[in-house]
């Protein structure tokens, strides 16, 4: 088993994460914060102090059972990648879209399959291709939210 992680930015993260949990292969997700100039911020810090980080889900996975690519196209279809800053009526840059990628393999993966979406939308896709920067784990009652309350979604599907 050859276990890898990887880190989206998606929207709210709680949608984000039922998402992967689904996929077989995916051993586990956690929901956190990454991407700002803060260590260790809460919920709270994010959402109103301008901390510039992303909400995000960091998936372990392995990669003989889901590859990178698999993950991508769950991450495309979870979120609108045109939004600059905001998804449906979450709005601040914590909601923006962004693949923190953690090594060169994973980088020219999101940035093929940026292009291939890009290539179907009339709309600027605003998707942020970054180094994984730390990540900081988002308080407990934020993982598994949904699961928690029985829920299988928070996301506004998209009309294909």
């Amino acid at each position: 088993m050859t276990e890898q992680k990887a880190t989206f930015g998606a929207g709210c993260f709680w949608g984000v994460e039922a998402a992967f949990r689904r996929l077989d292969g995916v051993s586990a997700t956690r929901v956190g914060y990454a991407g700002g100039t803060v260590e260790n911020p809460s919920y709270e810090q994010v959402c109103y102090d301008k901390t510039g980080h992303a909400e995000v889900v960091e998936v372990t996975y392995d990669e003989e059972k889901v590859p990178y690519e698999q993950l991508l196209a769950v991450f495309w279809t979870e979120h609108d990648p045109t939004q600059l800053n905001r998804q449906g009526p979450d709005v601040g840059d914590q909601y923006r879209s962004a693949i923190f990628t953690h090594d060169e393999a994973q980088r020219a993966a999101a940035e093929a399959s940026r292009e291939r979406v890009q290539a179907r939308l009339s709309k600027p896709v605003v998707t942020q291709i970054e180094d994984a920067p730390p990540f900081w784990e988002a308080e407990d009652y934020h993982q598994r939210y949904l699961e928690k309350r029985g829920l299988a979604s928070c996301t506004a599907r998209l009309a294909s």
